[in-house]
């Protein structure tokens, strides 16, 4: 069975990256004060905690794809978050129990991706995203927030067969 992904209108394809608008959606979100690594693996383990039974109803949620994290290197203050799936409404999603756990509409719109493979490490990810930043400039598009990485696969897939992207919102 495949796992629910955000939908998204393609506007522009020019190789590994794309630009496309996304439909708003609902995600659950948590911010980690840490590196990009453990941010990513402590926001992780709150949020699967939400959507595994971690939440006012015991209820579990389907998992979606990707978990995004902000990258944000400067301050060392990432959120992470999970789009929840599309059969929810904020109203009909069960709370949080952990407060650090917060339930929100996002409205991504218009955005830049470029895809790549393997382990999304911190060379993996400066390398693509700037590559990502280069056509941008060279294409006129502005960037309007930090850039964002969207990883797919659950941690036990081997690198030959992940899929990661970098995304940033564009104008």
């Amino acid at each position: 069975m495949a796992i629910e992904t955000p939908k998204y209108r393609l506007l522009k394809k020019d190789k590994k990256i794309q630009i496309r608008d996304y439909e708003s959606a609902i995600v659950a979100k948590t911010y980690i004060a840490d590196n990009f690594k453990e941010a990513s693996s402590t926001g992780f383990r709150r949020i699967a905690n939400f959507i595994f039974g971690g939440n006012s109803k015991g209820q579990n949620i389907s998992m979606t794809a990707p978990v995004v994290v902000t990258e944000d290197y400067n301050t060392n203050n990432h959120e992470v978050f999970f789009f929840m799936p599309r059969e929810y409404e904020i109203k009909t999603l069960p709370k949080p129990l952990l407060q650090s756990v917060v339930i929100e509409d996002r409205s991504l719109g218009k955005v830049a991706s470029i895809s790549f493979g393997g382990w999304a490490t911190e060379k993996n990810i400066h390398y693509n995203k700037e590559l990502l930043k280069k056509y941008l400039k060279k294409n006129s598009y502005e960037i309007l927030d930090n850039f964002m990485v969207a990883q797919y696969n659950s941690p036990w897939a081997i690198p030959p067969f992940r899929k990661n992207e970098i995304l940033v919102k564009i104008n």
